[in-house]
């Protein structure tokens, strides 16, 4: 018996809808989220804080207040804070003593005046040694002289356990965001990150995207971005793709100049509408930031809002690590332990 034609052509399309979906999963490098991946929503042994920045001549106009809390209720903690000046990528460092149950917060222009960029902050042992203590959450609250300003959490990532990889001279350690449980190892850092509901900037949004590699050796240096390669799409579903590059810290406002797309983002993106964009490098690099809005318009507008949030992850990174310097705090904590958290 022959199947019919109504059934030969169902299943084809069945097989084309299968095949479409599967290149179009295909279409974004890296891994899929797993088990072991960053949020801003955890616990972890290493946070990140997207964007900092503070005002030299004006620190009401600019500035950040950074908060961390340790949520272990019987051990205290060391963290080796490394800040990374986004324009140039160095990194200026210190340490945080938290008790047991301690929160503590900070402003910017109190410790890194007149530099915008973005923190690292690590749970090490009392030799400086990275530890874990899955017990570190945190947040920032900035204010930018451009007018941007978000309440953002810190992106958390949990150590998978407590042996590590050092150097022969004890002076470095290695950091590796792979999710697996072997030496060094924490939660996988994302490859693939994307911005969604882009408002028009017609309608009187300024779309500030900020992107930091995660990646270099923080004794010496972040790493960059090098080149990316993004893709914007329209409300129709249609897309376009652009390429961009930046140092370690990309920023951004989303507009006829960015990113350059053809055509211009006014076209893509007019009034009344909106879009959404991802964005990754063609090299397995790790990746992280937020995107803050800012009303432009002094009146009221019913499509301009102001506040921020961190960027989604699409996809996650095999090979993004950091390098540390250790050496020791002047913390003294006798409570620290080797495997707490895990």
């Amino acid at each position: 018996m022959q199947p019919s034609h109504k059934l030969t052509h169902a299943l084809l399309a069945l097989l084309a809808l299968v095949f479409l979906s599967s290149s179009a999963l295909a279409a974004d490098p890296g891994l899929p989220i797993g088990t072991s991946a960053v949020s801003d929503q955890k616990v972890g042994s290493l946070l990140i804080y997207n964007i900092y920045s503070s005002s030299v001549t004006n620190p009401n106009a600019g500035n950040t207040r950074i908060s961390i809390t340790n949520t272990n209720p019987t051990d205290g903690v060391a963290v080796h804070l490394f800040l990374v000046d986004g324009s140039n990528c160095s990194v200026a460092d210190s340490f945080l003593c938290l008790t047991k149950s301690q929160t503590m917060s900070f402003l910017a222009s109190d410790v890194d005046p007149g530099v915008t960029g973005y923190i690292v902050a690590l749970a090490v042992d009392a030799a400086g040694l990275p530890l874990q203590f899955n017990f570190l959450i945190g947040s920032e609250y900035v204010r930018l002289e451009s007018g941007h300003q978000a309440s953002l959490g810190a992106e958390a990532f949990a150590k998978i356990n407590n042996t590590n990889v050092v150097s022969t001279d004890g002076s470095l350690a290695a950091l590796f965001f792979d999710g697996l449980p072997l030496a060094g190892s924490y939660d996988r850092a994302p490859r693939v990150l994307a911005v969604d509901d882009i408002p028009s900037p017609a309608d009187g949004n300024d779309t500030l995207l900020v992107i930091n590699r995660v990646g270099g050796n923080l004794g010496i240096g972040a790493a960059t971005l090098g080149n990316l390669f993004g893709i914007l799409f329209d409300q129709l579903e249609n897309p376009f793709s652009f390429t961009f590059s930046g140092p370690c810290q990309f920023r951004g406002s989303i507009s006829n100049t960015f990113p350059r797309t053809t055509p211009r983002v006014g076209s893509i993106i007019p009034a009344g509408s909106s879009g959404w964009m991802k964005f990754y490098s063609q090299s397995d690099i790790g990746i992280i930031g937020a995107v803050l809005n800012r009303a432009t318009s002094v009146a009221p507008s019913t499509s301009a809002f102001n506040g921020g949030r961190n960027l989604h992850k699409l996809t996650f990174s095999a090979a993004a690590n950091y390098v540390i310097p250790v050496f020791a705090g002047n913390c003294g904590f006798t409570t620290l332990t080797a495997g707490v958290g895990d």
